[in-house]
């Protein structure tokens, strides 16, 4: 069995983030947490979500007590722990020091293409909304207190591209890929949260990372100051994003 690893991987919402959860999910050196720091976030922001007060009561909300779980030993015996982190949820009273206890990854998407899926959820998002800021304040820890740049994948390599991307993301973790990530079988996990009813329709369809494709849908008007926002953020990660063999580097 190889040593224990502990992945956060820090994403935003509407990220492909469930999708690259159901990937490791199917290792089976793996478990996987959905979003634990979730309940902490809702209780204490009040902010009104689908299910808010089922969540809270069905997922511990003591951030503490769920630090303490997510550096913890690993869950089943297993020697992966992945765990799909929304930024957002990491709330400036949470303590940072126990990420230097994981191994920490980003997850980022256009946030073009981003925000024109939120935009379905949230009507009238913010910035904060999107984790964006949140991500590049983790990233900043990170390298700080770790002395290295911590992995960045993108969204669109992910689904363009999925072997490659996941075997440079494994290198960088120091975790051996698996062709198992590659697929899944269709249908709902017991790991997914109990939010999963309101969220995870389409990836519960799903077996694999599905192409991308071009929508021809127009990007709206009054998120176009909130676009302009957050294009900083997304830059400043995507020049970390991990690269294929021979692809240039863009400052």
């Amino acid at each position: 069995m190889s040593a224990p690893r502990r992945i956060a991987m820090w994403s935003g919402p509407r990220n492909i983030s469930t999708a690259l959860m159901r990937s490791w999910g199917n290792r089976p050196d793996t478990f996987v947490a959905d979003e634990p720091l979730y309940a902490h976030y809702l209780q204490q922001t009040g902010i009104d979500h689908p299910g808010a007060a089922e969540v809270i009561a069905g997922h511990e909300p003591d951030w503490r007590k769920v630090v303490a779980w997510m550096t913890g030993p690993i869950p089943d015996g297993k020697s992966v722990f992945f765990q799909k982190q929304m930024a957002h949820h990491l709330l400036p009273q949470i303590d940072r020091a126990w990420l230097g206890q994981v191994d920490n990854a980003f997850l980022i998407r256009d946030p073009r293409e981003m925000l024109v899926s939120l935009a379905k959820v949230l009507p009238n998002p913010t910035v904060a909304d999107t984790g964006l800021p949140q991500q590049v304040e983790i990233f900043e820890w990170v390298r700080r207190h770790g002395g290295s740049s911590p992995p960045v994948v993108d969204a669109r390599d992910v689904l363009e591209d999925p072997r490659t991307t996941l075997v440079l993301l494994c290198d960088a973790l120091g975790v051996r890929f698996l062709d198992a990530m590659l697929s899944w079988p269709a249908g709902p996990r017991s790991s997914d949260g109990v939010w999963a009813k309101y969220w995870y329709a389409n990836v519960e369809k799903s077996t694999s990372f599905q192409r991308p494709t071009t929508s021809n849908e127009a990007f709206p008007a009054h998120l176009e100051g909130l676009l302009q926002e957050c294009v900083p953020y997304y830059d400043a990660l995507y020049a970390h994003r991990l690269r294929r063999s021979g692809e240039t580097k863009v400052s």
